[in-house]
């Protein structure tokens, strides 16, 4: 005798299986960012203290060597001093807001990198930042969602490639071809490879690759030019890339470059691709990631709830005279999103005549065969590139290109 198996804890408090990953994600990254912010903590907190007392006592012995100087007044001048070297003012720097400053700062805008070095200080420039970042981070954002479309498409192509060359190798795939020009077993060899996707951790790993290529290249004409240490420039390129921006280091802000127009090209071209790939990689770890979740949700053994069908939602339906033995009509629901709702009907037994379905909703033949058509397309729309078929963003983009379901084996 079988033991009953245990119930899971999104059973009990009825979570579908995107709920139950959200909130074991949102649990994970409060855990994430909390041992965070212990290390840095541990490792920060003592630095800080220092500098603050150096700057005290620095403060201080000044004031005792000068003590004619108003406290007040020199207050006010350090106050001064801060603004005007975060505006740029101080120092050996160039003028932020002529138009390559200018370019350069709206760049910063729309790849959402923000540095803070350079920000509008009159009320005309917020408002219309407002509006130009509103246009701007969506097509930048846009951008972005294209170059992961035309890398992942590339990636999937090359690694098709291979597989092939190395199916061939084996012997797996037949090369001998027909007098028509086919294969004799070319018909399931198709089949075969429409069916295979290139793993997701091989798409990570060269994707990681190129990142890796183009942050130490970047990194070689950073470090002499603004005179960094190569660590230096290797933090730069990686809070530059991925869009954090903190602004302790940003590159092009001295008054005078050798080669200063070639120097700003290859800045704007090395940030544009960087934050292109570092982008690509941070959506395709994501997958990673979410695998990693669905491995947390089995082991939890989170049996995720069925969902009962919605009578306000789109079914698919079956006419019982198209079944064997002659038997009433009857109707076969099926979610939109792809829920089955069989569990529920084996455990109710509940089946609907055609003829109490008509009376209950009141739809016509003709809208039965409107419901069957939209649903047919529906079941092929992973087929189709075009439209908003299948979900819209990265992932969507991830799922159809690298065949990722979201769905876990929960034993339901």
């Amino acid at each position: 005798m079988t033991r009953p198996r245990r119930r899971g804890c999104c059973t009990i408090i009825h979570l579908r299986e995107d709920n139950a990953r959200f909130i074991l994600l949102a649990v994970v990254m409060v855990i994430y960012m909390a041992a965070g912010a212990t290390v840095f903590m541990f490792l920060e907190r003592d630095n800080e203290v220092k500098e603050k007392e150096d700057y005290n006592e620095t403060l201080t012995a000044f004031k005792t060597k000068y003590p004619q100087i108003n406290d007040s007044d020199l207050d006010a001048l350090l106050a001064l001093h801060s603004k005007a070297e975060a505006a740029g003012y101080v120092g050996n720097r160039r003028d932020r807001w002529d138009w390559p400053g200018s370019f350069y700062f709206v760049g910063t805008v729309v790849s959402t990198i923000g540095f803070g070095m350079t920000t509008p200080r009159t009320i005309g420039g917020k408002v219309v930042l407002i509006f130009y970042g509103f246009f701007g981070c969506a097509g930048a954002i846009l951008f972005f969602n294209l170059f992961l479309e035309r890398i992942i498409t590339f990636l999937a192509y090359i690694l098709r490639a291979i597989h092939i060359r190395d199916m061939k190798r084996k012997g797996l795939i037949s090369e001998t071809k027909n007098n028509k020009g086919r294969r004799p077993s070319q018909t399931s060899d198709d089949d075969q490879l429409d069916a295979w996707k290139p793993s997701v951790y091989w798409v990570m790993l060269i994707l990681l690759l190129g990142a890796s290529i183009v942050a130490l290249c970047a990194s070689a004409v950073y470090q002499p030019v603004e005179e960094w240490t190569y660590f230096e420039a290797i933090y730069f390129c990686f809070v530059t890339f991925a869009t954090i921006g903190f602004g302790d280091y940003v590159v092009s802000q001295r008054e005078s470059y050798a080669n200063v127009d070639l120097y700003r090209f290859a800045n704007f071209i090395f940030i544009v691709i960087g934050c292109c790939c570092i982008y690509s990689l941070f959506n395709v770890t994501s997958i990673v990631i979410k695998q990693v979740l669905n491995w947390m949700l089995r082991k939890l053994n989170c049996r995720c709830r069925v969902q009962r069908p919605n009578p306000g939602r789109r079914n698919a339906i079956t006419p019982g005279h198209l079944t064997k033995g002659g038997k009433a009509p009857t109707v076969t629901v099926t979610d939109v999103d792809g829920d089955s709702d069989s569990e529920y009907r084996r455990n109710s037994g509940e089946m609907i005549s055609m003829k109490d379905f008509l009376q209950a909703n009141k739809i016509s033949l003709a809208m039965m065969q409107k419901e069957l058509y939209e649903t047919s397309q529906r079941g092929h729309s992973h087929k189709r590139e075009g439209g908003l078929q299948g979900g819209v963003g990265p992932m969507a983009i991830l799922n159809r290109k690298l065949g990722q379901e979201d769905h876990f084996d929960s034993g339901v």
